[in-house]
């Protein structure tokens, strides 16, 4: 078990213990009929269980049902068939630009979306949803076009649950992404500032990860630590919960209605306002995350787009991530 989860066990473990307090508490005759709500909830829960084992069984046959249709979906985004009144010599194939333009309109799932992801994604050909077998959770594919910027044809997130009815998240893993040299979205290549009179001195470069729609195929990984104090397990917790909300938005609402929220059509909905504080004044929370910690140097540091040996540094960043932990 991580240290974060035991941090918010323990919390949880005393909430439970000063409940109990109250319920031992209670007048006898209230007791009994408390009793008596309790068995009225195991009917309810007998037949609930009825109704989650008929809804396995339905969202089965239905998404075998969907799959010829998004198929069929599939072969027009990317040119394979035409439509009829269209000419097959037209100069345009299929809808280009279709999945960014519908990941673009939904809110949550391009609150990290940048300029320099749109590069990548217009090669994007289509996002697959399936259940995972024999364990509890869910599987998404992106399948893309030869493209300039990773080798990967296929990017995979996969979300285990501890129970796909509340729903509660276990882990979710990601692909590792295979970036072209000089491509790497999920870092920002950071130039320490020269000083004056040391023109001829070595450049001093860093990287550092930085917003990306990728960041989506590397879920958090917390920072690790003998103690992790209350603030850090609710501000990880709060990280988790907004990944898993991409996810599940991705296969609830993105997939099953592509072409409305290509058109702008499908309804926005409030998804919470996720890193945002009580004061309502839409301030990112700085979560500190394995790999993230910052070295407090920043002013001396600038952004450039590329330097002259910038062909593996991404790979570097990763591998020093890597062996340290």
């Amino acid at each position: 078990m991580s240290d974060v989860k035991a941090a918010l066990l323990i919390n949880g473990e005393a909430g439970k213990d000063s409940l109990k307090n109250e319920l031992d508490n209670l007048p006898p005759q209230v007791m009994k009929r408390v009793e008596t709500l309790k068995q009225i909830q195991s009917q309810q829960d007998e037949l609930y269980a009825k109704f989650l084992e008929e809804k396995a069984v339905l969202e089965i046959k239905y998404q075998k049902m969907y799959e010829p249709l998004y198929s069929k979906r599939y072969d027009i985004i990317n040119g394979v068939i035409e439509v009829e009144e269209v000419t097959e010599n037209d100069a345009v194939k299929g809808i280009p630009n279709f999945w960014l333009t519908a990941i673009k309109n939904n809110e949550i799932i391009s609150m990290e979306l940048t300029e320099r992801d749109e590069g990548a994604l217009i090669h994007l050909k289509d996002i697959k949803y399936s259940k995972l077998d024999d364990i509890k959770g869910f599987k998404l594919e992106f399948f893309f076009d030869p493209n300039p910027y990773f080798k990967n044809s296929i990017l995979t997130k996969i979300y285990h649950l501890i129970d796909e009815e509340e729903p509660i998240l276990d882990k979710a893993i990601g692909t590792k992404i295979e970036w072209y040299p000089g491509k790497c979205l999920t870092k920002k290549i950071l130039k320490k500032k020269s000083k004056k009179g040391c023109k001829d001195a070595m450049p001093v470069i860093k990287t550092e990860k930085c917003e990306s729609f990728f960041n989506f195929f590397d879920p958090p990984k917390i920072l690790k630590s003998d103690e992790i104090d209350e603030d850090t397990a609710e501000e990880f917790q709060y990280s988790l919960d907004y990944d898993y909300e991409v996810g599940e938005t991705i296969r609830d609402k993105l997939i099953p209605q592509a072409v409305l929220w290509f058109t702008g059509e499908a309804d926005q909905e409030s998804y919470g306002d996720y890193f945002v504080d009580d004061n309502n004044d839409n301030e990112v929370h700085d979560i500190v995350l394995e790999g993230d910690e910052k070295d407090g140097d920043d002013d001396e540091y600038e952004e450039v787009d590329e330097i002259d040996d910038e062909d593996d540094i991404c790979d570097k960043s990763l591998e020093e991530e890597n062996g340290a932990a």
